[in-house]
């Protein structure tokens, strides 16, 4: 069985826990990245859905460019096996290209989610 870490960190991403289970895999549901990479160093995923936040503001200047940074590269040191699917909205999408010429990330979604496209991703048709 399958291994998959839904790090939820807004409203807008998706409940996908019926679609995860109809696929035979395991949802571990995290609410913060410090939690996911608690979890992380435990319990290798083999599959991340995450949602991608642009770094407008000063948090994120220069070194980071996103939400998803800290918690990306720790999963290439603990789960580099792990396959990284991205949700973002429109107003995120266009950013989006930042974060993928930093990290290996499997596909990107945009948001609201064509839970076929995501089926079809995680192998289920």
């Amino acid at each position: 069985m399958s291994l998959l870490f839904s790090i939820i960190e807004s409203p807008a991403h998706p409940d996908l826990s019926s679609l995860y289970r109809e696929l035979g895999i395991r949802e571990i549901r995290l609410g913060s990245q410090r939690k996911a990479i608690s979890q992380l160093r435990k319990t290798p995923p083999d599959w991340v859905v995450a949602e991608f936040f642009y770094g407008y503001g000063n948090n994120y200047a220069g070194v980071n460019v996103s939400n998803l940074d800290v918690f990306l590269h720790s999963q290439r040191k603990y789960a580099p096996q792990a396959r990284v699917i991205v949700l973002a909205g429109p107003n995120e999408m266009p950013h989006i290209e930042r974060l993928t010429e930093l990290f290996d990330i499997h596909a990107v979604l945009p948001l609201p989610l064509d839970r076929e496209r995501l089926r079809a991703l995680l192998g289920g048709g």
